[in-house]
Parts: C-alpha cells; structure tokens; sequence
C-alpha cells in the first residue's frame, strides 16, 4: 500500500498545504513510543495514517475502526472497547513489543475548539508498558469542513493543517500511590502534557498587532470585537483602521519609543489609543486614574512621562477636573477631542487603506520592534508601598493570553463583559487582549462599581464570560435578577480572595460556578486558575502551562513556601520610583528571570493554595501570624461585612493585631469567643476592633491596606 500512502500525502498536502514538523523528536522517542494526539476532526486519522513515517499501530474503538476502511489499510488498527478491561491489557503487550501506537486521550472530536477531558486509561497504559509518551498537536484541521465547530469558527474548504511533534515524555507515579491514586496520577499528567502541548505549539514569539493580524485572519476581518456604551461595535477590519488613524495623529508630538501616558476607562476608545499608539512605536502606560493627583503624578514620574492622553468627556462624566489641573504643572495633557477634530479625509482615506493591508503597515511602521521589546506599562497597585512600574512585553502578554486558552475553552462564539479598568492587568491581559486574540467578542463598561447596573448590561449583551474580584462579584450578586446572568459560561475570580459566601451564592442564585484563579502583575498577570476540567474548591488552581515554580522556605511557616516563578510571561522588569524609566530585569536567589511574587503558597498534585502575603505575617511573641487567616475567621463570624487586620507596634509583645470592620455591632468578646469554639489560638486574636462605614479600597477593588493602617492609626491616636 505504499502507493496509495504516497498519492494521499500527494493530495492532502495539495489541498491542505499539510506541513509536518518536530520529526527529531520523533526519531528520538524509541521503539517503543506512544503517539498521544489532540482531535479535531474527522481528518486526524487519516493525516497521521498518511504522514508518520512506520506504519503504526492505532488504538481505536471498534465502532470507528468499521467505518474508517481506509484507515485500516494504511496502519495496523488496534481495536479498544472501553467496556472491556482486556483491552488495555492487551494494548500495554502490544506496546511492550516496541511498537509505536497512536491513541486519541480524548476518545472524541473536540465540540469546544480546546482539549476536552482527557481519559485515565492512555496514562495507564504508558506506565504499565513503560513506553514514552509522544505529544503531537493536529493545529488547522478544525477549520475545516470535516470538523464539529460550525457554529464556533467560521470554517474553510482547504485550511492549512500542521501536524507539530513535540519533545518526547515520560510518566512515571510515584511507587507509594495505590492503583486508583496511579490511575488518577497518570490521567492528571497527561492532561498536563497535552496542554503544555497546545501552549508550546502555539504562535506567542510575536508582537501584540502581528497576534491581533493573525487572529482577525483566522475568525474573519469582519467580525465584531470590541463594543461599549456607545454602542458602535467595531471588527478587526474598523478597529485597526482607526488604530491607524489616531496613531498618526498621536504620532505628531511623541517621539519612537516614548513612554506615553494612557487616562482613560475601559472604552473602545482606550484599546484604539493603545494599539494607535504602538502601531507607531511608542509604548502606552496605563495610569490608575482612581489613585487621585499624587498617585497620577507619581506614576508620571516613575515612567519619565511626557504626554498623557485622555477625553474631557471622561474627565467631566468622573469628576476629575482637580487631577487634571495637577497633573498639567508635570506633563502634557491630549485631549482625543482634539485630536479628532485635527483628522481630516485624507487622514480617514489613508487609515481605510492602511487597514486592508496591515501586515505591510506595521512593517513600514515599526519594523525595528520585537516581540521581546516594551508593549505596555502597568503600574502595581500600591496596596502594601509605593507602586512600581512594571513593564510588560509583547511576548509577555500574547505568552499570558495563549497559555489560558490552552486551559480554558475560549472561542469566538463567546461574548466578554469587562468591567475591570484596563489600568490593572487583570483587566487589560484576561479582559481585553485575550478576547481579541482568540475572536471573542468584548462588552467594554468603564466602572466595575455600579452594581445595579452591570447585571443588566450582562443580560443584555448576552454575555457568556465575566472576570471579577470578590468585591466586585459579591456586589453584583446582590442587586442581580436571577435571570441576569442566564447566558453566563465562565466567571472568573482574581485580585484577592474569593470568598466562599461569593461562591455559594453565585452557586446558589444564578447556577454558576465561580472559577478562582490567581497572578500578579508582574506575569501579566495570570499564573494560575480552576477550569471546569480541573477544579479545586479553596485552590486557585494549577499553574498554567510554560511556567516553572520554586518555592522557598519561609522561617516559622509550616508547609508551603514563598512562590518563585519563571515563564514566558514574567515581566521585562520594574521601573522605580527613584530611578526613573531604568528598566530593573527580575532576579531572585534562583537566578535571571526568575521573580518573587511574595506570596507564601502550598502546591497539591499541582493546585495552589494561597497561605498570604509574606508581608502580611505579623510576628507575636516570637512566633508567625498570618493576617489573612485572622480576617476569614472575621468572615466566617461576620460574612456579610468587610474584614482587613493589619499589625502595628506594640511595646510588650513588639506586634498587635488591629481588625477594622464594617460590621457595625462588632464586639471583640463576641469574636474572641467564636474563635475560641473553633479551637484558634489567642496570638491569632486580633487586641482591638474599629468599626467602619466603608473599607478603604482601591480602583482594583482589593483591599488597600496602606488606607487601612493609617485609618487604624488615626483611630488609635485618638
């Protein structure tokens, strides 16, 4: 049969343009090897049948086996039916003969566009036999006409199919675990393989406008991305046509390379002036407009500022005439109004033309940037000190976007209501730029804090995804109609705690399951989250696909460590306050790249769960006290206020524990009495309360404790 292999490789390359890579890896893997692939579509088979070089074995089930003749003629099909042990038995024999297998861990074709479950009975197999595991990725065939997406992408007669072999792997459990615990170790491992799979094979080396070009030619240039309150939906095509066209406005009074200032809400009209302004060079830098004039100014002085771009309209509508007028004695202050009324049709005409050839555009423009360059400035939220810039690269935020799609089944059929300022990264990585480069659509709202209103928005915008703090979430939960949210897949939870009263009732009202994730700004931000696959109530899930992870101990905590992490999300570096626009690249004790996230974590069969902030441990009496955990006993007593503990100087003991509340009846014997009757220790006590109408907080909605310590402070004194 080899002709018929010969003329199929023929035609399928002809039509699909097939490309295989990765064969060395292939070559390395042994004799005996077992091939594990994602399924896409109803080609997969065949493409493997016709590309691999032997003639290996597949192990399919018997059903398909029948109607796949074709298939049978080019390989050696091992028929599996899952309701018979024997067949995994006699699969591990045929393996142990060194022969090279192909299994599908999915048992099906994917009806999400990602990685569906993965069965237990592939990673069995390959540690019973000892053969290694062979990842390859199927990338372009769900495009096609022969996949189940057609009411997910918008599909091809003729896509292009890559078939990417990937280095070889191994499983082996640990020589303690029983059979079951094996069997769920080995099903949870390749899991972890496949997905390292998908984010390792996918696109990221590239620069954020390259991502979106690239994105708009895979879901269509003409399919709605971003909306807002104005209710003027723009596609790939308009959004980079007027990207194009302020950019060259903006272009006029910056210099290539400046770091710019960006002052805006979450509104189209800020993701046009980001994009606007690297299409041309320059780097935005998104300023916390919620922080007041001194915190304004002395994020300007950290980025060496210049000019700052914003909207009299957004000005008036917020109230912050007073930031501008401070803010105008050290920068430069653009106004978009202006700006458009300087754009005239030759200016529009010249933007309509840009637009339908961008790849040339971009190339003309910015030639000389990389994707390891500058993309955006971020500003940390200065919760704990004086807030940094950090700065953030293409690869950075492109790496961070594609490794949660390797997780997560994001797509274009689904619609993101973000409400979180695009000044913080959860906002701007997880609510705007992931949409954009996975095809989804985007439903902009400028304040995270109406919460009477951004239900209604959900229910009629039809959103399918929502990202969320706890604050936010629980605010929404309490003015929310129980249909508000019908259409709702995925919630997401980061920025601080999830509280499990958020939980329940989200559970328990809407019918949605909050799934809680975790990062920080300086990995753009996302490190770790539940997915519906992998979920673990009180984790903050796995770590994501690319990223490795030290843990160093912490003198005086028991288990666990502070969390070091490494990845191709990990920030290009800090910019400080006293050194201003000098790039700091991360560095901890295990070595470049590497950066200290601060926080004290414990990591189960690769789930994380957050302890606390190092800086949030007080020392009593010689001995560690972690803040967050006196504050969830304040929630577990009072779950229906706002709970922060901070430690101040005490002469006796050198610390003691200070509980601000919003609990308007709080009395510490109550308290000292509950923890009692939960068996808490005395040192885990806070010694006063203080009693609170509102809880200081920033523009993230997380706690700001800096607030917190001085309102304490003050209280005391008096």
């Amino acid at each position: 049969m080899h002709w018929l292999k010969i003329s199929l490789q023929w035609l399928l390359r002809l039509l699909f343009r097939v490309e295989l890579k990765g064969m060395e890896h292939y070559e390395a893997a042994g004799d005996r090897v077992l091939i594990v692939a994602n399924h896409v579509s109803l080609l997969d088979g065949l493409l493997l049948a016709v590309f691999l070089p032997d003639k290996v074995s597949f192990a399919i089930d018997t059903q398909w086996a029948k109607k796949f003749s074709l298939i049978v003629k080019l390989v050696n099909v091992f028929p599996m039916d899952g309701n018979n042990p024997l067949s995994i038995k006699g699969l591990v024999r045929n393996l142990q003969k060194d022969n090279k297998v192909v299994i599908f861990p999915e048992g099906r074709i994917t009806v999400t566009g990602a990685l569906m479950k993965v069965y237990p009975g592939p990673g069995m197999v390959a540690q019973r036999s000892g053969a290694t595991i062979l990842p390859l990725r199927i990338d372009g065939a769900q495009y096609s006409r022969f996949s189940y997406l057609k009411n997910k992408y918008r599909l091809r007669f003729f896509p292009k199919i890559t078939l990417t072999i990937c280095p070889p792997k191994t499983i082996k459990a640990p020589e303690h675990l029983s059979v079951s615990k094996r069997r769920e170790y080995g099903a949870n491992a390749l899991y972890r393989i496949m997905t390292d799979m998908m984010f390792e094979t996918s696109q990221f080396d590239t620069t954020i406008l390259q991502a979106i070009i690239s994105a708009a030619k895979t879901n269509g240039w003409n399919r709605v991305v971003i909306e807002d309150l104005k209710r003027a939906p723009l596609t790939y095509r308009s959004l980079l046509m007027r990207s194009f066209i302020l950019g060259k406005a903006l272009s006029d009074f910056t210099d290539k390379a400046e770091n710019v200032g960006v002052f805006l809400p979450s509104a189209a009209a800020n993701i046009v002036t980001v994009l606007a302004l690297q299409a041309y060079g320059r780097i935005p830098a998104m300023l916390n407009f919620s922080v007041g004039a001194k915190g304004v100014i002395s994020a300007c002085e950290t980025a060496a500022l210049k000019n700052v771009i914003t909207s009299r309209q957004f000005i008036e509508a917020a109230g912050l005439e007073d930031v501008i007028g401070e803010l105008k004695q050290h920068v430069s202050i653009h106004y978009l109004e202006d700006q458009a009324s300087k754009i005239g049709i030759a200016d529009k005409l010249r933007g309509y033309w840009q637009a339908r050839r961008p790849q040339a555009v971009i190339k003309s423009l910015c030639s000389n940037v990389r994707s390891i360059d500058p993309a955006i400035i971020l500003f940390t939220s200065g919760s704990e000190g004086m807030p940094k810039g950090v700065v953030l690269s293409h690869r950075n935020i492109v790496a961070n976007a594609v490794q949660i799609a390797a997780r997560i089944d994001f797509g274009p059929g689904d619609i993101v209501l973000n409400a979180l300022p695009m000044f913080h990264s959860f906002g701007l990585t997880g609510g705007t730029f992931l949409p954009l480069l996975s095809g989804m659509k985007t439903f902009l709202y400028p304040s995270p804090l109406h919460y009477k209103v951004i239900p209604d928005v959900a229910y009629h915008t039809k959103a399918t995804v929502m990202f969320g703090t706890n604050t936010f979430l629980a605010g929404y939960a309490k003015y929310a109609h129980p249909y508000d949210f019908y259409n709702l897949r995925y919630v997401i939870a980061g920025a601080e705690k999830l509280r499990d009263e958020t939980r329940d009732t989200w559970m328990h009202k809407f019918g949605v399951r909050i799934l809680e994730g975790y990062g920080v700004t300086e990995t753009s931000p996302v490190l770790s989250v539940n997915t519906p696959i992998a979920c673990r109530e009180g984790s903050v899930g796995r770590l994501l696909p690319g990223i490795e992870y030290q843990l160093e101990k912490v003198e005086g905590v028991a288990e666990g460590g502070r969390l070091h992490v490494k990845g191709p999300n990990i920030m290009l570096g800090y910019y400080l306050h006293d050194n201003p626009a000098t790039l700091v690249p991360p560095k901890t004790r295990y070595g470049d790249g590497w950066h200290d996230t601060g926080d004290i974590v414990k990591v189960e069969d690769g789930f994380v769960t957050i302890l606390g902030r190092a800086k949030r441990f007080a020392k009593i009496g010689g001995e560690l006290v972690s803040l967050a955990a006196v504050e969830e006993t304040a929630y577990q007593l009072w779950p229906d206020a706002n709970h922060a503990v901070v430690s101040i100087f005490d002469e006796r003991k050198g610390e003691k524990l200070m509980l601000l509340t919003t609990q308007q009846n709080a009395e510490r014997s109550v308290l000292v009495s509950f923890s009692r009757g939960q068996g808490i220790a005395e040192i885990n006590i806070p010694k006063e309360i203080i009693i609170t109408k509102t809880m200081p907080l920033l523009g993230t909605g997380k706690v700001d404790f800096n607030g917190v310590k001085l309102l304490i402070e003050k209280r005391a004194a008096q």
